[in-house]
């Protein structure tokens, strides 16, 4: 985090910070954690409630391991220096994180003889699609929008968290987008289908 002076970010949420930090929520009734919706478009929930106090979080305390593949705690600000690197080919302000042959190759969909992520198993906890949609080394990517049934561009890229947190970067259009928020699971409202459909009508050129 230090090279791209992301000093907000972490494993655990630092004595300090404590009160930027936000409670989690989830429906009080459709979608329920532990499973996925069987249409998040059908029985949305007419109410949240409070699951994991600010004050009271497991996130207030470093945790024993320290996970590769989720777990932090970050802002709009930092989590958006992030992407801006990577949209920039590796490097931001004159940090550079990786090299743009090695990013290129992690935005390849790395999945046997390029097939999506349907072909390969099941969605679970998120709205969005699985068809059209590949893997590379780190998030999804986009191999055919039109199956995916989404307004993007081929090669876009993205991924989200368990609490309907998503971010997607796209390198034809040269925009990356963050959407932070505190709700579980995912797939209790179509937020990430809603939000790109708004980003891409507001393009004009």
């Amino acid at each position: 985090f230090k090279p791209l002076g992301m000093n907000d970010s972490g494993f655990a949420v630092a004595e300090s910070q404590r009160d930027r930090f936000c409670s989690l929520y989830r429906p009080t009734n459709g979608a329920q954690l532990g499973g996925a919706m069987a249409n998040p478009f059908e029985d949305r929930p007419t109410g949240i409630q409070l699951l994991d106090p600010m004050n009271e979080s497991a996130y207030l305390k470093m945790p024993n391991y320290l996970s590769g593949g989720g777990g932090l705690v970050s802002t709009l600000s930092d989590y958006g220096r992030f992407c801006q690197a990577l949209l920039g080919g590796g490097e931001l302000d004159g940090q550079r994180i990786l090299s743009p042959k090695t990013l290129a190759y992690m935005r390849l969909n790395q999945l046997p003889q390029n097939k999506d992520m349907a072909a390969m198993g099941q969605p679970v906890w998120s709205e969005t699609s699985y068809e059209g949609i590949g893997f590379g080394i780190g998030w999804a990517v986009v191999i055919d929008p039109a199956t995916a049934n989404i307004v993007t561009s081929v090669g876009e890229h993205h991924w989200g968290g368990a609490a309907s947190t998503f971010f997607w970067i796209d390198p034809v259009e040269d925009l990356y987008t963050v959407f932070l928020t505190q709700l579980v699971p995912s797939s209790t409202y179509p937020l990430r289908r809603e939000l790109r459909a708004r980003v891409y009508q507001s393009l004009i050129d």
